[in-house]
């Protein structure tokens, strides 16, 4: 094994442990339980947004009666003074303002009842609110927690990374530039492993035994020069 292609097996060990380091970084299975949590804080922002809405709705409503309500209630003051302050004697007219008073209280108690009736509607929505927030932020709580870890691990990964990378920067340099050059081409297009040891005849690339011919071919090849997997094309180390 010449030493060029002895550095280039090596190089390709420590490209495939940077690989399965950013593969394992992009796969963490704390990511698959953050989406599912994630889906559950969207689901339960959706009732709340939905119960919220509903609350918000019989309030503006109650807020409207209210308001109606005082406005009678300023009537039935201004009316009332009116029929006392004297200015006012016909008979006639002063049972009109009577009936009138009357009329508004009736309308003012009809007021009252419904925005009673309102807050009864709008009680048991304020208690759905409150247990549904305190479920959200239990649920939050969790997903805050595995974010911190997801975080934890990446950091721990991109060390490693770094390492290899640093490593490989380094054996990269004792590379002759076109074996390089077509190392880096055969890793783009072998999914990742241009070079693969021959042992027994077998590729250990692909598994795949070499013909009789082509290793007798190989075998009366320098050891320096380089020869490729008759199958699958990647750069055999003997």
């Amino acid at each position: 094994m010449s030493d060029s292609l002895s550095v280039l097996l090596d190089l390709q060990d420590h490209d495939t442990k940077a690989d399965q380091h950013r593969h394992r970084r992009a796969t963490l299975p704390e990511r698959t339980e953050l989406a599912a949590i994630e889906r559950d804080l969207a689901a339960i922002d959706r009732e709340i947004a939905g119960v919220r809405a509903e609350r918000d709705e019989l309030a503006r409503e109650e807020k409207r009666i209210e308001d109606e309500a005082a406005s009678i209630e300023a009537k039935v003051a201004a009316e009332d003074k009116r029929l006392y302050s004297g200015t006012v004697t016909a008979a006639k007219e002063l049972q009109a303002i009577q009936d009138e008073i009357a009329a508004l209280k009736r309308r003012q108690s009809a007021l009252e009842d419904e925005a009673l009736e309102l807050m009864v509607q709008i009680e048991p929505l304020d208690a759905r609110l409150a247990e549904l927030d305190a479920r959200r932020a239990e649920i939050d709580g969790r997903a805050q927690a595995v974010r911190a870890r997801i975080a934890e691990l990446e950091a721990e990964i991109d060390a490693e990374l770094a390492q290899v990378e640093a490593e490989r920067a380094a054996l990269a340099q004792t590379v002759p530039a076109a074996m390089l050059s077509e190392y880096e081409s055969l890793r783009t297009r072998l999914g990742g492993v241009a070079v693969a040891k021959l042992v027994g005849g077998s590729c250990r690339g692909c598994h795949l035994q070499l013909s009789a011919v082509e290793l007798d071919r190989i075998k009366k090849l320098p050891r320096d020069e380089i020869v490729h997997c008759e199958e699958c094309g990647r750069i055999l180390v003997r």
